[in-house]
């Protein structure tokens, strides 16, 4: 939710609430009813005390002058905090305040859900401005007993209307819940009823001379054998005469019975290329059906030029259902996970583990439940750790007032033009993100930017969906842009075909340039009727999250002692003042949306003298560091003996900065680290590596295949570009791009050296990642980048949802697709750049 983007309606009600709550809340001396006078009336009376311990704080209210209500419809904060009513004609059903005999003192409970539940986040503006409304109406309604009938009738009206909509969204939360409660009580049931599958692996060593068989007699009556073999594999399609090789060979036969007379046989040939150098250990899975229960004659011979021996490992496992049923259950797994996210329905991080759970429970159902130790295999720890170390690095780096400066200087050289300052954003982001990754560059650009669009009162949600398209796009320019160009460029059988790091980056590199010229225009179009400044002054803005900021606060506070519960009633307290000033700056706000900043001077030395840099030996220290770890990641991609990955080289950066900044309050930097992003990438490799096993990835591949095949020939190259680029970037923005181009690439090399179809590889391995990169701005969860972007932004109070970056980031990617594949069939169809 957008503090500075409210509904109408709460504008309205914001607006007539301040009517009768405008006045401050003063005491007889004329002080401020704040924080002082809190405490002063906590620790004054004994009663309150106890009060204390209980887990309550105690507001007084005695010297308070009471607020005449001019309006039916208003109501003041004073007639609520007040003691001065008669008890006896107070009715109030609230759980938030309670009104004793003393007519002095007001209890507020702290703990009480129905203030600040597990449940419902404080942020939830709508609903909260509801609830205390309809408690305003309902007091103001009782105060003003003795007005005439038509008031007592319109307050009615409105009471019922409210209590109407709060009893309609009550039952559909309350319904929700119940479905998918009810889910996942199903999936954890049938999870929990099937075991792990224990097959343990076999070692076996075989030779051109010496061959391995094997009999499955405990088989039973299933659909499908699924079988793994791990040993010194490539990838790609077999040469029989040239290349060495290993043939698994799996035999039923089906005895005769009275429906058939005569007996059956099936035999599947799995043929298996081994690598030249013998050393890297690939798994291989393969999925075969069988006629019946009857037992399976399994067969490993090696076929090879030398006399050696080639030892192998392998398992296999029974499967209760066709391939066809696995992927439709993926399907509708993937489904219900967009389902969840798209219309909000839960927070992405938790849609990202239902879908998990689901799918672990169908990969149960079906006979291939994974063990616990498999599940936290599929977790890839180098994506987290990198996330993990940057936004350390990050989070100290802002203590530095570096942002804000930055943000200064964007301004500076955009002379107070938005649009130019945008462009100039979003260009350098893409030339960042050409070298380093899409995360990094994110993490460092997200605080700057929201930062900037702060001191400009611009919306920062807008800027930053542009931010992120043109990351994702720039970081396909080159081989270590983005992850599915890495799997590209190390896969050897690639390199064999001559696609290395220099040829594969200069050719992406001129049709990503190609792109970004024409992103720039068509997003300006995009955004040519979008209010990029907020609707309001940046007073009431800045009011309005801080706010929010307060609120969440609170809400982070558990009151477990006397002094955090204190904390807790100043920090509340706190927001009550703040909504007063608020609603008075609402009564008096008068629309006025700025175009252009025509005193940019003026406010670059006004902002230069409020923004500045905080600490100097810190930001030395944060710059050294990052120095470090940025140019160690360019090392990581073209030095081969640093033997630190991604994840590795951003802890160690994060460790010597928390060293040399010499940090003593280390929960202050933990709060600052994204966990409900780190634990929504761990349930989304979960799920992904889940529909994998479900066959849903390798279903894409073989219809893909299936479809260029049926192609004419003299048509089959362009149509094998066309389907390749956009069947990859629509599956690259449903699901994670790395699987999808793991698998996908071994599929192409069997198309181009398969004899009947007689295709070139590098004009598909193209359309491969320009489709799997650009895919990724088709929806929020589509690239990693994406999800961090939110993250950050949610977490300064400015994220935005997955609709608000589809309407944006789906047309950015059917026209960047466009312009991609026009380039790839120029160079390829029209010039002939296929060798």
């Amino acid at each position: 939710m957008y503090l500075e983007n409210k509904s109408n309606l709460e504008i309205e009600m914001s607006q007539a609430s301040a009517q009768g709550q405008g006045r401050s809340l003063r005491g007889p001396e004329g002080e401020n009813f704040g924080e002082l006078r809190l405490l002063q009336g906590m620790s004054d009376r004994r009663d309150t005390q106890k009060l204390q311990q209980s887990g309550q704080c105690v507001i007084h209210a005695e010297g308070f002058v009471p607020v005449r209500q001019e309006d039916g419809h208003n109501f003041s904060i004073v007639n609520i905090l007040r003691g001065k009513n008669n008890a006896a004609n107070i009715t109030e059903r609230s759980a938030l305040l309670r009104f004793p005999q003393d007519d002095s003192i007001t209890y507020m409970t702290v703990h009480d859900p129905g203030f600040a539940g597990v449940d419902e986040h404080w942020g939830h503006g709508s609903l909260d401005f509801e609830r205390r409304f309809r408690l305003g109406s309902e007091v103001t309604s009782l105060s003003l007993s003795r007005s005439s009938s038509s008031d007592k009738n319109d307050s009615h009206d409105l009471n019922l209307n409210f209590n109407l909509t709060h009893n309609m969204r009550c039952c559909m939360k309350a319904a929700k819940t119940a479905c998918i409660f009810t889910i996942v009580v199903l999936c954890s049931l049938f999870f929990s009823m099937y075991p792990d599958r224990n097959n343990p692996w076999r070692m076996l060593a075989v030779s051109p001379a010496d061959s391995f068989s094997i009999n499955l007699t405990d088989f039973h009556d299933n659909a499908l054998l699924k079988l793994q073999v791990a040993g010194p594999f490539s990838r790609g399609m077999v040469d029989l005469i040239n290349q060495d090789y290993i043939l698994i060979q799996v035999e039923q036969t089906d005895e005769p019975s009275q429906r058939r007379r005569r007996a059956q046989q099936v035999i599947h040939n799995w043929t298996i290329p081994l690598h030249g150098e013998r050393s890297d250990q690939t798994v291989v899975t393969r999925t075969f059906e069988m006629l019946s229960s009857d037992p399976i004659s399994i067969t490993v011979q090696a076929f090879m030029q030398e006399e050696e021996v080639v030892p192998l490992s392998m398992t296999h496992q029974s499967l209760y259902v066709t391939v066809e049923t696995q992927v439709a259950i993926a399907g509708i797994i993937l489904t219900g996970v967009y389902i969840l996210i798209i219309f909000e329905i839960v927070h992405r991080t938790l849609a990202a583990l239902l879908g998990s759970l689901a799918a672990l429970a169908a990969l149960a159902v079906i006979g291939d439940r994974p063990s616990l130790v498999t599940v936290v295999e599929w977790i890839d720890y180098e994506t987290l750790a990198l996330l993990f170390g940057m936004m350390i690095l990050v989070a100290i780096f802002s203590e530095t007032g570096f942002f804000d400066y930055c943000a200064v200087k964007a301004y500076q050289l955009s002379r107070g033009r938005v649009w130019p300052m945008i462009m100039i954003l979003c260009l350098i982001a893409a030339i960042l993100s050409a070298f380093l990754d899409n995360v990094t560059t994110m993490m460092l650009f997200t605080p700057v930017t929201i930062r900037l669009c702060e001191v400009l009162n611009l919306d920062p949600r807008h800027v930053l969906i542009a931010e992120v398209i043109f990351t994702n796009i720039g970081g396909a320019a080159t081989a270590v842009g983005d992850p599915p160009n890495v799997i590209i460029v190390s896969n050897q059988d690639l390199r064999r075909q001559g696609i290395d790091f220099a040829s594969f980056t200069g050719y992406m590199f001129l049709g990503i340039c190609l792109v970004l010229l024409t992103s720039f225009p068509f997003l300006r179009m995009l955004y040519w009727n979008k209010k990029l400044y907020n609707k309001e002054s940046i007073e009431i803005v800045e009011l309005k999250h801080e706010i929010l900021v307060w609120r969440q606060t609170a809400q982070r506070i558990n009151p477990a002692s006397r002094e955090e519960t204190a904390v807790k009633c100043l920090l509340m307290q706190k927001v009550l003042n703040l909504e007063s000033l608020l609603r008075k700056l609402m009564k008096t706000f008068q629309r006025e949306i700025s175009q252009e900043d025509k005193n940019w001077e003026q406010n670059i030395h006004e902002l230069q003298k409020k923004h500045k840099i905080t600490d100097k030996v810190l930001l030395v220290k944060c710059i050294s560091v990052l120095s470090v770890v940025i140019f160690m990641f360019f090392l990581n991609s073209f030095v081969p003996s640093i033997h630190l990955d991604l994840g590795w080289i951003a802890v160690l950066g994060a460790l010597w900065l928390l060293v040399l900044a010499d940090i003593q309050d280390f929960e202050i930097i933990l709060h600052r680290v994204e966990w409900a992003t780190l634990l929504f990438f761990a349930g989304l490799f979960v799920l992904m590596e889940a529909l994998a096993h479900l066959q849903l990835i390798d279903y894409i591949g073989e219809q893909t295949a299936l479809l260029i095949k049926a192609v004419p020939e003299d048509q089959r190259l362009a149509i094998a570009i066309i389907l390749v680029m956009w069947i990859s970037a629509l599956a690259s923005s449903l699901i994670d791009n790395i699987p999808f181009t793991a698998t996908m690439i071994p599929v192409l090399i069997n198309l181009s050296q398969d004899a009947d179809v007689n295709l070139p590889v590098k004009p598909l391995i193209f359309a491969l990642a320009m489709g799997a990169c650009l895919g990724g701005n088709g929806t929020l969860i589509g690239a990693s980048a994406n999800v961090v972007c939110a993250g950050i932004a949610e977490q300064h109070g400015y994220g935005f949802s997955f609709m608000e970056f589809f309407k944006l980031g789906f047309p950015m990617m059917i026209m960047t697709c466009m312009i991609a594949m026009c380039y790839l069939l120029a160079t390829h169809i029209g010039l002939g750049w296929n060798m």
